[in-house]
């Protein structure tokens, strides 16, 4: 990669690890500026006016903050998701924006089979009787879980992380797996052949035991999951969030766990993050709630930051960054 390019200005907006930060000193001039830390917003604030590269992630990169931001070439965030950045500003400005697909997906669905494991065998609830000094006797019908393996799995999303959940459902507990995607699969030659199956969405509901929602957030998916799809699943199923908290009606989802058909519901992600301490769903008797972990190991979020590093560099060079995002879509 060319070095000998005149520095840029470079504004961090999300602590980076000091090996990835270091590499960015070494070529540009770099701002770290947390904007959602009150005393650092002022800084952030000013960088703005000449920053030529932004990196960082959780933050609203708005039409309104680009306009603060004449000279911005590049936009690297260390997510996957953009539902965060004003694609349309973006690409009316000829903004490069660039995301870390592929290294977080099989964290990812790490998390998102843990819940299923959760929700299914009431484990965090179990734990909290024991720690709680509430287990005198050996548990009853009224504390059991339900069996994994053998169930249905149905996928709503079938992306590099659904895949990848599809292959533990399938693979290692014996699952049937259903998918809804807005096109079947190419599978023939990998393990999934013949082990997941495109499915009308109407037809996944009604047929799943368990169903995991893996959706980015658009304008499209946006409170996809209503009443009328809670209405259409299985009763006494269990529904699993690992996808954007938004795509999600919440009260719906409330009035399906205490009225039907849900049983149980494992969550990662939320509407507002993070989430109220007034939303029933934190305290929900059968809602197993995390604080959007999926990606949150040492090891996946390094490798998110290298690639967001490698990214800027890469694009502020002049060179094809590994990761873009097509903000032609947008429009």
């Amino acid at each position: 990669m060319t070095t000998s390019l005149p520095r840029q200005h470079v504004l961090v907006f999300r602590e980076l690890p000091p090996d990835q930060l270091a590499r960015l000193q070494a070529v540009h001039e770099v701002t770290v500026a947390n904007p959602r830390i009150a005393a650092q917003k002022p800084a952030f604030d000013a960088a703005l006016a000449t920053a030529q590269g932004l990196v960082g992630s959780s933050y609203p990169v708005t039409a309104a903050l680009l306009a603060q931001a004449p000279r911005l070439r590049a936009v690297s965030s260390i997510s996957v998701g953009v539902d965060n950045y004003d694609l349309a500003a973006l690409h009316a400005r000829g903004i490069v924006l660039c995301h870390t697909p592929g290294v977080l997906d099989e964290t990812v669905a790490d998390t998102v089979f843990a819940l299923v494991m959760a929700t299914s065998r009431r484990i965090v609830e179990l734990s909290t009787l024991v720690r709680e000094g509430r287990w005198k006797h050996n548990i009853g019908e009224d504390l059991f879980g339900t069996d994994v393996h053998g169930k249905t799995l149905g996928l709503l999303g079938f992306g590099r992380i659904g895949q990848a959940v599809a292959r533990r459902a399938a693979l290692g507990f014996g699952m049937r797996v259903l998918y809804h995607a807005r096109r079947p699969v190419a599978l023939a030659g990998t393990p999934l052949e013949g082990r997941a199956h495109h499915t009308p969405r109407d037809a996944l509901l009604a047929q799943s035991d368990i169903v995991a929602a893996l959706l980015p957030l658009t304008p499209a998916t946006r409170g996809m999951l209503d009443a009328s799809v809670f209405a259409r699943m299985k009763p006494g199923s269990i529904f699993v969030n690992g996808g954007r908290g938004a795509t999600v009606d919440e009260a719906a989802l409330l009035q399906a766990l205490d009225h039907g058909p849900l049983r149980a519901a494992g969550l990662d992600v939320f509407a507002t993050e993070p989430l109220p301490a007034e939303s029933p769903l934190r305290t929900h008797p059968r809602v197993t709630p995390l604080p959007h972990i999926g990606s949150a190991t040492h090891e996946t979020r390094r490798a998110m930051a290298v690639l967001a590093t490698d990214n800027l560099l890469h694009t502020l060079a002049g060179e094809r960054p590994a990761a873009v995002y097509d903000t032609a879509g947008s429009i």
